[in-house]
């Protein structure tokens, strides 16, 4: 069975909008964004780099999905993120997408629990989702959800999409690690859930 782990860029208040780039995200008139790259070094990078690494196939919402296909597709294989995120398999969770043109896509377009649960069966490997907040609090709510991998940046942003929403029930979750990386206070929490 397929494991499905979440990796996520997120501020100490729990925001996960816009980590990269001042245009990544500006829905709801966030101006913060960027705000991961003045913590981001060499080490940082390489921890990064080795999630992607274990990757065989990544599942995202319409959003995170349009904002990587923008720009990934355009860097080239010459640098090692975009050959791994252009010729991985790729699955956009949407209500409103018919078609996708980024190499290796798929669109699930109804039932996305059923059709992520079908996903998780059919092979082994690992299904990783990375940004996503919808998608991923949908998860999470359905039990879908193996492995949370946070990389919590030591910033407070005050406003901005965060992690976790509203759930109609609670969730538990066990440590698994708990780490530092680099030099800037940037810590690595991997949690599973608590399942009885």
């Amino acid at each position: 069975m397929r494991m499905l782990r979440v990796i996520e860029f997120m501020s100490l208040d729990g925001v996960i909008q816009a980590p990269g780039s001042p245009e990544e995200d500006t829905e709801g008139g966030f101006l913060h964004g960027g705000w991961q790259r003045p913590y981001v070094d060499e080490v940082v990078g390489e921890a990064a780099a080795r999630g992607m690494a274990a990757t065989d196939t990544y599942l995202f919402g319409r959003k995170t999905y349009e904002g990587l296909a923008a720009h990934w597709p355009n860097i080239g294989d010459d640098d090692p993120y975009a050959r791994h995120l252009n010729n991985t398999p790729k699955y956009v969770a949407s209500r409103t997408l018919s078609s996708v043109e980024w190499q290796g896509s798929t669109v699930i377009a109804g039932g996305v629990v059923e059709e992520v649960a079908k996903l998780k069966e059919q092979v082994s490997g690992e299904l990783l989702v990375a940004g996503s907040a919808t998608l991923v609090q949908m998860l999470i709510e359905h039990d879908l959800v193996d492995e949370l991998r946070l990389m919590v940046f030591p910033v407070v942003l005050g406003g901005g999409k965060r992690l976790f929403g509203e759930a109609a029930s609670p969730k538990a979750f066990r440590l698994l690690e708990s780490r530092p990386v680099g030099d800037a206070g940037v810590v690595i929490l991997r949690y599973e859930p608590a399942r009885s």
